[in-house]
This record gives C-alpha cells, sequence and structure tokens, in this order.
C-alpha cells in the first residue's frame, strides 16, 4: 500500500468511526457477486440426464453448490451450449434442452454469459431460441443479441442491486469460423468496439465495469503475453475487473493495487470448467469467485477478492446419480475411492498453480 493510499484508507476510517459512534447512519452497501465458469453439454450429460420417461433432469448437478451460489447477490456464468428443442447433441457442436437452463435458474444464477465459441453452434435459430428461453426464465444475459437495436437497447447489461451500478461486458475471440447469420449481434473481442463500450457504461453511471472474456488457449494453466497485455488494456480504459474463460482449466488470479483514489482491481484469467463432460486431468473442475464490494457514499470499492475450488463427480465411475458439481476442498461421503483420489490431485494442482503465480491477498474459501 503506498503511503498516499494509506494516509487516504486512514482518514476515510476515522470520519466512519466517528459517524457511527455518534450513531449517524451512513450510506453503506455491501454487494457479493460470484462468478462460475463454463457451463458446458457434453453427451455424456445427455445420457446421464436422460429419465426414464424421456425427460431430462440436471437439477441433481447443483445440490452442493446451490446453496453458495444463492446466497450470493449476483450469479454469473459462462453458458457454453445453445438449447433447442430436439437434436440434442455435445461437442463440437453444443445443445441442450430447455431443462439444462431451468436447472441453472434453480442453482441460483442470475446472469448468462454468451458470447463464446459455442453460441453458433445450431445456427440463427438456435442462437434465437436461447436467448428466448432466458428473457421467459427472467436470467439476464449479454454477448448475443437478436439484431443491433437488441444489442443497443440492452447493452452494456447494466444490473443494480443495494444502491451498486455494475456494467457487466461480454466478448469472444471467435465463434468457430461461423459467421453471425444476420441480423444476430456477436461481441467479438475488437479493442475499438470495447472502448466505446466502455464510455457508454460510464455514461451509464456504472460504479463498476466487470469485462467477461472469452479468450486464450485451451488447456493452458498460464495466461500467454497477449492475454495479459488484453488485460492491461482494459483496466487502463476503466474497466474495473476482469474475469476470463475458455482454457477449461483453471488459471491464476490477480488483485492489483490502484492508485489511492481508487479501487482494486481484480483480474481472473480463467476460471475453468463448472459443469462438463471433460475428465481429463485438470479439466474437470472450476472455481467460483465471489468479489465482495462496498460502496460507501460514492466510492465502491472491492473489500476482498475470494475463490471456491469445485470439482466434478461422474456417474458410474465416482458412484454418483448424475454429473453432479462438489466443493472440492470438502467433498461429500460416499464417492468411490477413485474419486477421492483425482479430486485430490485436482485441489493440491490448483493450489500449486495459486500460491506459484497468484498476485496479492486471495481469500480460499472451503465451504
Amino acid at each position: 500500500m503506498t503511503l498516499n493510499r494509506f494516509i487516504s484508507c486512514a482518514m476515510l476510517f476515522a470520519v466512519t468511526t466517528m459517524l457511527v459512534a455518534q450513531g449517524i447512519a451512513l450510506p453503506f452497501s455491501r454487494l457479493d457477486i460470484l462468478f462460475a465458469g463454463d457451463l458446458m453439454q457434453h453427451q455424456s450429460q445427455l445420457d446421464a440426464a436422460l429419465q426414464a420417461d424421456g425427460h431430462y433432469s440436471y437439477s441433481a448437478c447443483y445440490r452442493h453448490i446451490r446453496g453458495t451460489v444463492s446466497a450470493a447477490d449476483v450469479a454469473v456464468a459462462n453458458l457454453e451450449t445453445t438449447i433447442g428443442t430436439a437434436n440434442y447433441g455435445g461437442y463440437p457442436s453444443f445443445c441442450a434442452p430447455d431443462s439444462f437452463l431451468h436447472a441453472v435458474k434453480d442453482a441460483g444464477f442470475d446472469v448468462m454469459l454468451f458470447a463464446n465459441n459455442h453460441c453458433l453452434d445450431r445456427g440463427k435459430r438456435g442462437a434465437l431460441y436461447t436467448l428466448d428461453k432466458m428473457d421467459t426464465l427472467g436470467i439476464m444475459h449479454c454477448g448475443v443479441y437478436r439484431d443491433s437495436t437488441d444489442r443497443a437497447n440492452r447493452y452494456p447489461l447494466m444490473v443494480e442491486k443495494r444502491g451498486i451500478r455494475i456494467a457487466i461486458l461480454n466478448y469472444t475471440y471467435g465463434t468457430n469460423g461461423i459467421e453471425p447469420p444476420a441480423p444476430i449481434v456477436v461481441n467479438y473481442i475488437d479493442k475499438k468496439q470495447i472502448a466505446t463500450d466502455i464510455d457508454k457504461a460510464k455514461t451509464l453511471n456504472a460504479d463498476v465495469i466487470i469485462a467477461c472474456m472469452h479468450w486464450g488457449s485451451e488447456y493452458v494453466s498460464l495466461p500467454p503475453k497477449n492475454i495479459r497485455a488484453m488485460a492491461d488494456w482494459l483496466l487502463s480504459q476503466g474497466v474495473t475487473h476482469v474475469i476470463g474463460g475458455h482454457p477449461h482449466v483453471l488459471q491464476p488470479m490477480e488483485l492489483r493495487q490502484a492508485n489511492y483514489m481508487s479501487s482494486n482491481n481484480a483480474v481472473v484469467y480463467s476460471l475453468g470448467n463448472l459443469l462438463s463432460g471433460m475428465y481429463l486431468r485438470g479439466r474437470d473442475g472450476g472455481a467460483l469467485v465471489n468479489l465482495e464490494l462496498h460502496k460507501l457514499y460514492d466510492t465502491t470499492y472491492l473489500r476482498s477478492l475470494s475463490y471456491m475450488l469445485t470439482w466434478v463427480a461422474r456417474p458410474q465411475r465416482d458412484n454418483v446419480d448424475n454429473f453432479v458439481i462438489l466443493k472440492a476442498a470438502a467433498p461429500p461421503q460416499g464417492l468411490a475411492d477413485g474419486a477421492y483420489k483425482k479430486l485430490s490431485e485436482f485441489v493440491s494442482e490448483s493450489r500449486l498453480l495459486f500460491q506459484k503465480h497468484n498476485k496479492g491477498h486471495i481469500i480460499e474459501l472451503t465451504r
């Protein structure tokens, strides 16, 4: 902490303490915003979700983390599958039934990020149906739009809770070579457009601007130089925090010390997978990241950055009835012996990665 920042914080603390001692109510609010990794739909998940009556059920997938997700004021995840009414499928053209999204809603998620490389897997019809379904369920979303007017009216996504205005931005590096069918608009990573969007967020009086980026190289545990440079550029343009995804493995987190006049910045390069059929080492889990935001008077700042490791148990192999997301540091009883071994490997390797490469005081939550 710089001397100026220390003095500024000390003065704020002293004034706040004095006012509280005099019984004066302060205009203070707190908001927890939770970010989760990729929500994917592989064929193995479809097979596990299929019920005897022909319907699909995913509710069991979230039973161990539902309380954590629901406790957040705002919970955000990356929807890396389209939603459809038939011809469901996994890689390379993802499509899940309505019940996939119903389970996401019931788990407590409020916002879906949809700008990713699989958002156009089922073409115009798939993208539009997914957008319609999210609207029907009351799930906020950003990154893909029906047309330019829809984008102008909805973007940036402004979420206001407890007096804190959050602008959520969402961009993808690409869409697997599929061009957006007119008039659909997909947010691609383009500095000129992003700068314009950041300026708009500022004019909308956002207290916090969070850029959610679908970027980087798959299965790589450290972000390359171009991704780090992009994060630096986003912060230099006025973005407050950066949350990344797409590599399908965890990457380091940074709590960057800002100058004494502004809040610290969180940079999370990759959250890994929240729910998928991937099972190779490092790809079978991810992290829930929580940003605890405080607002005092007109100043909003990041009070803490924390994370909880998650790991996906698979049916049959791990003695569970479906693909089930577990709190990795506190797994339940009854898993197969092999599951505990794989889970322990994920936890130890993730902690080692963070120990070596995380920057700043970042807290691990285990329950």
